[in-house]
C-alpha cells in the first residue's frame, strides 16, 4: 500500500496523486473500495464463463434453468413459464458445442447471433465457450449495413440467429466478400415464415448451407466431441458497441474480465448482506447482444437462479414481469422513466383523496429513508398502505432493482428509491469494463444522484481536463474518470490506434466521462467531455445533465438539448407526453387536438405550454438561464433504436439526431434571431393555464 491516508470512508488509496508533467495532465490517487481494498476478489474454482456453467450444471442440475412463455396463435394469450433444468440445457450445450466442430468451427473461431433474447440465444453462446470459440453478438435493431460490416470486421464463419432475422442475413450474404467470411454456413432458431423461406431459398441459391436448429441439435448428438476449455486469457466476445456516430467499434473481452465482475457483484452483494442462490430469479428483456445484460444472465447462472426470456413485445412487459416474478429486476433508464410517468400520471389522474393518500404515504416514507432508515424500515404504516401495491405490479418478489447503461435523473432514483419496496441503486460501467464498475450502495439515501463507490474489481483514479476547469486536486475532486482493473478489456478489435487512444501507459482505461469524488467516496458523474456545447459567450454546457432535468417535466417524454457554438441559446426537439398533452389540448386547443397528436405537435400554443413546463422544471431544478433551453420544436415520433435515434442501450445518438432535424434546428435558431421563438406570445397565458407543469408526487 503507498498511503494509510484515507480522506473517503468508501475508498482506500493505493498509489499517491501526481501532478502535470511532461505534457501529460495532473490525475489524482488511484483508490479501491475500502470493503475490499488488498486485493481483487475471484469465485472459486473458476476462471472462464465455461466453468460457471460446468460447476452450475453439476451443482444445481434439476432446478430450472432457462425459460420462456408459450403463446397461443389463435387468441394472443400466454401461459406460464416453462423451464428447461440445468441438466437438459447442459445436454443440449453439449451437442451445440459438437455440432460447431462437425461443421469444422475451431478453437478461437468467430460465431455471430442475431436475434431477440432466448434459451436458444444462450444455449448458442455456451456451446462457444465449451469450445473456446468467440461469441460474437449482433444487435437485433442494428441496420443492415451495420450487421455486414461486423460479419466481415469480425470475421464470423458461422450465423446463429432467429427465424425472422434470416431475411438480414441473407441480404447481408448477398455479397460475395461476406459470403467468403461466413464459410460454415447459417443456424435459425424458431419456425420460418414465409419471408423467412424465401430468405433461406436465397441462402441455398448463393450456395450458403443452412440448418434449423433441431437439425444442429441432431448433428451433434450425432458425434459428440471433447469440449476444449478456454483459459482466462482467451477472448470470451468481441462485443460491439452500437456507438453513436460511425461504425461499432468491437470491444474484445476475455474470460477474465465476466468472470471478475460476477466475483466482484457477489462480493458487493454479501458485503452488503446479501446473497443470491438457486431461488434467485431473472426476467431477460434488455439485449442480451449488450454487456449489461449478459452479465446478468452469467451472475444467475453461477448461483443456479433461473432466467425467464420476455416474448420480445414492450406492451406485454409487465406481464412477463407478473407471469416470471423476478428476485432481481435491471433496467435502463427509459424504462425506470416510464414506470414513474405511468405512477404519476395515475396519481394525477386520481381523486383528492387518494391523491392525498399517495403524497403523505411518499413524503414520510422518503423523509424516513433521508433520516437514515433503512428502505424496509422507513415507513412500513407507507408500504402497507401503497407502496406494497407497486411491488406487486414487479411480481411480489424482487429484492434489488438496478438501473444502468445511461444516466437516470436524481429526482427518478429518488422516487423510485421510495416506491419499490426493494433497494433500488444505480450503477456506471461502459463495455470496455464489462459493465459493473461502480454501483450505489442499497439503502443509502445520500448515494442519490451518485454511482456509489468503484466495484471491487476496479480501480479509479481522476484525470484533469484542464480545458474544463477539472481538477482532480480541487475540492470536490473532479476530473475524467479512468479506470483499472481485471474486469478491463484487452482491446479494440483489429483497431490498436483506437486502443492506445483509450488506455494510458500506467494501465488505464479513459471513459470520457468526468467524475467527482463525494465526502464519503461515491462517484458522481456530472459531464461528459465529449457531450458538450460551447456557446458563442464562451460557456459550456453539459447537455446531459440539462436533458436529465428536462425528462423530469410531466409534459415531456423524450428530448434532445442542442447547442451552435455560434449560438448563445439551447434549442431543443421534444417529443411530449401524449396523455398530458392531450389533456391539455382537450381544455385549450380543441381544434389542434382534434388532429390528435400531430395536429398538437404543429400548435404553437401547445408549443408554449410545453416550453413553460420546461421552463418552470428547469428553474425547480436550478438550470441557469444558458442551460435553459429557449425554444423548441415538438414533433410526434419517438426517439428509437428502429429510426436510428438511439443506440440499443437506449441512449440519444447525437449525430443521428442533427441529421434528422437540422432542419427544424435552424428554423428555431431564425426565429430566435427574429426575436419570436414558437409559441412565445402564448407563452404567459400557456404558463397559467392546466397544463400540469406544477405537478409533483
Amino acid at each position: 500500500m503507498k498511503s494509510d491516508r484515507n480522506p473517503y470512508p468508501l475508498l482506500t488509496e493505493v498509489e499517491p496523486a501526481r501532478p502535470a508533467q511532461d505534457g501529460r495532465p495532473e490525475v489524482g490517487p488511484v483508490y479501491r473500495p475500502t470493503f475490499h481494498k488488498d486485493g481483487f476478489p475471484k469465485l472459486e474454482g473458476v476462471e472462464t464463463c465455461y466453468d460457471i456453467f460446468e460447476r452450475s450444471a453439476k451443482l444445481y442440475g434439476d432446478c430450472p434453468c432457462l425459460g420462456e412463455r408459450t403463446v397461443d396463435p389463435a387468441t394472443g394469450a400466454a401461459g406460464p413459464y416453462t423451464f428447461l433444468s440445468y441438466s437438459e440445457v447442459a445436454e443440449a450445450v453439449v451437442a451445440v458445442g459438437s455440432a460447431y466442430a462437425k461443421l469444422g468451427l475451431k478453437p478461437g473461431d468467430r460465431i455471430g447471433v442475431l436475434g431477440a433474447n432466448c434459451k436458444e440465444w444462450m444455449m448458442a453462446m455456451q456451446g462457444m465457450n465449451r469450445m473456446s470459440m468467440v461469441c460474437v453478438p449482433l444487435y437485433e435493431t442494428l441496420g443492415d449495413t451495420a450487421v455486414e460490416f461486423i460479419i466481415k470486421h469480425g470475421g464470423t464463419r458461422l450465423i446463429v440467429c432467429s427465424a425472422p432475422k434470416l431475411k438480414v442475413v441473407a441480404k447481408a450474404l448477398s455479397s460475395a466478400a461476406v459470403r467468403q467470411v461466413v464459410d460454415a454456413g447459417v443456424v435459425y432458431w424458431g419456425a420460418a415464415s414465409e419471408e423467412a423461406n424465401k430468405a433461406l431459398q436465397s441462402l441455398a441459391g448463393s450456395g450458403v448451407r443452412a440448418l434449423s436448429w433441431s437439425e444442429l441439435l441432431d448433428a451433434g448428438r450425432g458425434a459428440e466431441a471433447a469440449p476444449v476449455p478456454p483459459g482466462p486469457e482467451d477472448l470470451c466476445t468481441i462485443m460491439y458497441t452500437s456507438g453513436t456516430t460511425g461504425d461499432p467499434k468491437g470491444v474484445m473481452l476475455p474470460h477474465r474480465a465476466v468472470v471478475s465482475t460476477i466475483a466482484a457483484i457477489e462480493a458487493f452483494l454479501v458485503n452488503c448482506g446479501e446473497r443470491m442462490g438457486p431461488s434467485d430469479s431473472y426476467l431477460s428483456y434488455l439485449p442480451l447482444a449488450h454487456i449489461f445484460d449478459r452479465v446478468v444472465e452469467e451472475l444467475m447462472l453461477n448461483v443456479g437462479g433461473c432466467i425467464g426470456y420476455w416474448r420480445g413485445d414492450i406492451r406485454a412487459l409487465m406481464d412477463d414481469v407478473g407471469a416470471m416474478k423476478p428476485t432481481l429486476f435491471v433496467g435502463v433508464p427509459r424504462v425506470f422513466e416510464r414506470v414513474y410517468n405511468g405512477i404519476r400520471d395515475k396519481v394525477a389522474s386520481g381523486s383528492f383523496l387518494s391523491r392525498l393518500i399517495f403524497n403523505w404515504t411518499y413524503y414520510r416514507k422518503e423523509y424516513y429513508m433521508r433520516a437514515g432508515y433503512k428502505e424496509s424500515q422507513a415507513s412500513p404504516i407507507s408500504d402497507m398502505l401503497v407502496m406494497k401495491s407497486i411491488k406487486e405490479r414487479l411480481g411480489g418478489r424482487v429484492r434489488v432493482l438496478v438501473s444502468g447503461s445511461a444516466p437516470l435523473s436524481a429526482q427518478i432514483e429518488s422516487f423510485m428509491r421510495v416506491v419499490c419496496c426493494a433497494p433500488f441503486v444505480q450503477g456506471y460501467g461502459l463495455t470496455e469494463v464489462c459493465a459493473a464498475a461502480f454501483i450505489a450502495t442499497p439503502d443509502n439515501y445520500a448515494h442519490v444522484g451518485t454511482v456509489g463507490a468503484p466495484m471491487p474489481c476496479t480501480e479509479l483514479r481522476l484525470e484533469a481536463v484542464p480545458e474544463l476547469g477539472y481538477s482532480p486536486s480541487s475540492n470536490p475532486p473532479r476530473g475524467e474518470v479512468c479506470l483499472r482493473g481485471p474486469a478491463l478489456f484487452s482491446g479494440y478489435y483489429e483497431n490498436e490506434a483506437m486502443t492506445k487512444e483509450a488506455m494510458d501507459a500506467d494501465g488505464f482505461f479513459h471513459t470520457g466521462d468526468v467524475g467527482e469524488i463525494t465526502a464519503d467516496g461515491s462517484l458522481k458523474i456530472v459531464d461528459r467531455k465529449k457531450n458538450i456545447f460551447k456557446l458563442s459567450q464562451g460557456e459550456y454546457i453539459a447537455v446531459e445533465k440539462v436533458e436529465n432535468v428536462y425528462k423530469t417535466c410531466p409534459m415531456v417524454e423524450q428530448v434532445w438539448v442542442y447547442g451552435d457554438s455560434l449560438q448563445s441559446a439551447l434549442v431543443a426537439i421534444v417529443v411530449p407526453a401524449e396523455k398530458a398533452l392531450k389533456a391539455w389540448g382537450a381544455e385549450n386547443d380543441s381544434a389542434a387536438a382534434a388532429d390528435g397528436l400531430a395536429g398538437l405537435c404543429g400548435s404553437h400554443a401547445a408549443t408554449a405550454a410545453v416550453l413553460a413546463a420546461m421552463t418552470a422544471v428547469g428553474k425547480a431544478e436550478k438550470l441557469n438561464s444558458l442551460e435553459q433551453v429557449k425554444a423548441i420544436k415538438l414533433v410526434p415520433e419517438q426517439f428509437t433504436v428502429e429510426n436510428d435515434l438511439m443506440t440499443p442501450s437506449y441512449k440519444l445518438k447525437r449525430a443521428p439526431l442533427l441529421k434528422r432535424y437540422r432542419p427544424e434546428v435552424d428554423e428555431l435558431y431564425r426565429q430566435l434571431a427574429a426575436g419570436a421563438p414558437p409559441g412565445q406570445g402564448q407563452q404567459a397565458a400557456a404558463a397559467g393555464g392546466k397544463s400540469g407543469a406544477s405537478t409533483r408526487v
